[in-house]
């Protein structure tokens, strides 16, 4: 319902300010609407991955609203879908070059881009997803969070390699029901009280044990890290800095939404399934520079190529963005099955694949029921 009310006010933003196809006189009125695009863009790009196992332009999923009180319409097809989102993305783009966002909570032109790379990458738009993440990424506004910062509690919106985030206060009143109560042990939090949270097993293992992200999971022992330990908590990676445990109430940690990280692993992703081999290992090396102090130990990657090259980048990916909400677009655009760990509670073992209607929703039933348009929710 929430992402419904951000298309909504969206909508609501571009038409107080002269609509769909104006382009607006004032840079300032042209950062707003850029700003409310990108996340109609964003907003939109989501349901497509929700209500849809893959991309298919001729696949009917879901209704496009583009102005605010729209009644009721039928599904359009994801071709459409997609049309507006490149569209509202590359507007947004042109509108925001050289805007100076406020803070990170707010959009900019480099967050839009970021997201066009996704848009591009799930399309299977090799070249056009790197070349957005590449433009991220030569732009030098980011540096890639360091081997300190990736296991310094990933508390603060200042962080040089976050793109996009949001500055939660105290005025914001959050609590257990909040991102940090779901993984942080050291907030009021389920990781507290035992419905835990973490890394398949079968993934941690696979992790060098030279590589600094090893040292993001594990169990507590009072204000200190057993790394390795069940039940493999990220309690090294997401953590508030006082380590009490229930201790950070009302939340006031920071979100992150986007990382520049993001851009140099996708970046790889789509140089290696277009075969240039070169390119996809520098840009993964660039990363690992920042997760092995020893350059032998990542030595191996010049020996890869093809498929061998695509899935380390796939498992970096993986193990970078735990937690961050990452690897479900990955599984998607890859058509990837996953095993879960022997240390989950719920099907532990059990391969899952992209196209399991388990990882795909049906529109629900209170939409066919108000939209006489809609008929019957996606297979």
């Amino acid at each position: 319902m929430e992402i419904l009310l951000q298309i909504n006010s969206a909508n609501l933003i571009i038409a107080s300010n002269g609509g769909n196809d104006v382009i607006p006189e004032s840079d300032a009125v042209k950062g707003v609407v850029g700003q409310a695009k990108t996340v109609r863009a964003f907003a939109y790009f989501y349901l497509s991955q929700y209500y849809a196992i893959k991309y298919d332009p001729s696949a009917e999923i879901l209704p496009l609203y583009i102005n605010p009180g729209e009644p009721g319409k039928p599904k359009s097809t994801m071709g459409e879908i997609y049309d507006q989102i490149i569209a509202d993305l590359d507007s947004a783009i042109s509108f925001m070059d050289g805007y100076a966002r406020p803070n990170k909570a707010s959009i900019n032109q480099n967050v839009a881009r970021g997201i066009l790379a996704y848009v591009y990458a799930s399309m299977g738009e090799n070249v056009l997803a790197k070349q957005q993440a590449d433009a991220v990424i030569n732009s030098g506004e980011f540096t890639m969070m360091n081997a300190t910062e990736v296991t310094g509690g990933f508390t603060a919106l200042s962080t040089p390699g976050w793109m996009w985030g949001f500055d939660l206060t105290e005025a914001n009143d959050l609590g257990l029901v909040s991102w940090h109560g779901f993984m942080d042990y050291y907030s009021y939090s389920y990781q507290a009280v035992g419905n835990y949270r973490g890394i398949d097993d079968g993934l941690y293992a696979r992790i060098n044990d030279n590589d600094i992200r090893k040292k993001q999971f594990g169990a507590p022992s009072g204000n200190t890290l057993i790394p390795g330990a069940g039940p493999l908590m990220p309690i090294g990676k997401f953590y508030n800095l006082n380590k009490v445990q229930f201790g950070q109430l009302p939340i006031t940690d920071d979100y992150v939404y986007m990382r520049v990280a993001e851009m140099y692993l996708l970046s790889a992703e789509m140089s290696a399934v277009d075969g240039d081999d070169t390119a996809a290992k520098n840009r993964l090396k660039e990363v690992l520079a920042k997760r092995f102090d020893n350059p032998a130990d990542y030595s191996y990657v010049d020996g890869l190529s093809g498929s061998a090259l695509l899935d380390e980048i796939v498992f970096n990916t993986k193990i970078e963005f735990l937690g961050e909400g990452k690897s479900y677009l990955l599984m998607k655009r890859r058509k990837l099955s996953n095993t879960r760990g022997t240390n989950h509670l719920n099907r532990a073992g059990e391969t899952i694949s992209y196209d399991d209607p388990m990882v795909t929703f049906s529109i629900h039933q209170r939409e066919i029921t108000d939209n006489p348009n809609i008929t019957e929710g996606n297979k």
